[in-house]
């Protein structure tokens, strides 16, 4: 239990508590750390939800799995957009909060699941934090950064007992790949053919660039996540939904058991401000992707000097993976020099299972302020690359 609850303590320490201190620290530091988006939600939807502060029944505890003009409009949008025609909807406080219901209800202590490396932090550590002892991490191609399907179908026959869960981000986080629909039906096949489970993050569908199209895909062992925070600029209501299959028996009541002991409901003032959101429709949340186009451009030009092939991603959600010099593999410290030495805040690729890289957000500045961050990036890169970290 010790060791445990040690393991657990470094890793939250070097992720969260480090990042936030060197922001506090570099009193003047710009983020390009954290995953969020410079939005507000639309707002038209806010004045609408601006009338039911005083409304009796926001204050009092609602359906478990969502209040059902959300759940009926979300079983809509996943039919016509993400055509999931068998999956049910449940509502939780956020995408990260569906996760962790999602290794309660399927996982148990001791069991093995897997993940590609680079992955997603809070992901690895809710498995950890629910007692999964056997964390199989798969490599990615070293081009595309895609999940090796060949190392996956050795593990799942190999392994025993078989892997519980799989586990992929689509567009990815850290990585901004996104998992071509072929692959991704690859893996899904042979997640059911093994007998394991395939949870999908959905949190960056509507994140894609360049021409490429978000695709999900359904099945009796396939549960897909998705999330109002990135989407809507809802970062703070705190709203994401599971959906699930609907036939399979027994899963609906897991979800509600474990959802009653943890939030009881999301929210009820967030979910109605999803639901007044969701009306502005798909293409309100693609108009506001559209202008983070430029600042990707902005931060490839700033991790230049980084080589012509240090830098990957960036195809879908809001990051890009850059590797660094091979001097200078310790990414923890590369971070809080930067951070000291040039007030720009990126995350370490060590927090992903990918030490020597970096992962830079695109997402959370206006074009200004996007471009003075870069700046700082550009001239911190360049000096690391020509003189080392000087002090």
């Amino acid at each position: 239990m010790r060791k445990w609850l040690a393991l657990m303590v470094k890793i939250w320490d070097a992720i969260l508590l480090q990042i936030q201190e060197l922001v506090r620290g570099a009193k003047n530091a710009m983020s390009l750390a954290q995953g969020v988006v410079y939005w507000q939600p639309p707002k038209q939807a806010l004045e609408k939800v601006k009338e039911l502060v005083w409304e009796p029944s926001i204050s009092r505890y609602g359906a478990d799995e969502g209040i059902p003009e959300l759940r009926q409009a979300l079983t809509l949008k996943l039919r016509k957009e993400n055509k999931l025609v068998k999956s049910s909807v449940m509502v939780t406080a956020g995408a990260n909060q569906a996760f962790v219901n999602l290794v309660l209800a399927l996982c148990d202590a001791g069991d093995s699941v897997v993940m590609f490396a680079p992955y997603y932090f809070n992901a690895y550590m809710s498995f950890q934090m629910t007692g999964v002892t056997n964390i199989l991490v798969g490599p990615g191609n070293p081009k595309t950064l895609h999940p090796d399907a060949d190392w996956l179908e050795r593990t799942l026959s190999e392994t025993r007992p078989v892997p519980k869960v799989v586990t992929v981000v689509n567009p990815g986080n850290p990585t901004g790949t996104y998992i071509p629909e072929s692959l991704l039906k690859r893996i899904s096949d042979l997640c059911r053919d093994a007998g394991s489970w395939l949870i999908v993050d959905n949190t960056y569908e509507y994140f894609m660039y360049d021409g490429l199209k978000h695709s999900c895909i359904e099945g009796d062992h396939v549960v897909n996540i998705f999330s109002f925070s990135k989407a809507y600029g809802m970062m703070g209501w705190r709203v994401g939904y599971i959906a699930y299959p609907l036939e399979v028996e027994g899963f609906a009541t897991q979800l509600l058991k474990i959802q009653d002991n943890i939030p009881i409901c999301a929210s009820l003032l967030s979910q109605h401000l999803a639901l007044y959101s969701l009306e502005m429709g798909p293409e309100w949340v693609t108009e506001q992707v559209k202008n983070l186009v430029r600042n990707r451009e902005i931060l490839l030009v700033a991790l230049s000097p980084l080589g012509e092939d240090a830098v990957k991603g960036g195809e879908g959600a809001i990051y890009l993976w850059a590797k660094l010099p091979d001097k200078h593999l310790d990414d923890f410290k590369v971070v809080r020099w930067l951070a000291k030495r040039h007030e720009v805040v990126v995350i370490p690729g060590g927090a992903c299972g990918c030490p020597g890289h970096l992962r830079i957000s695109f997402g959370g500045l206006i074009e200004a302020d996007c471009k003075a961050a870069a700046e700082r990036l550009r001239r911190g890169l360049e000096e690391l690359v020509n003189h080392g970290m000087m002090e």
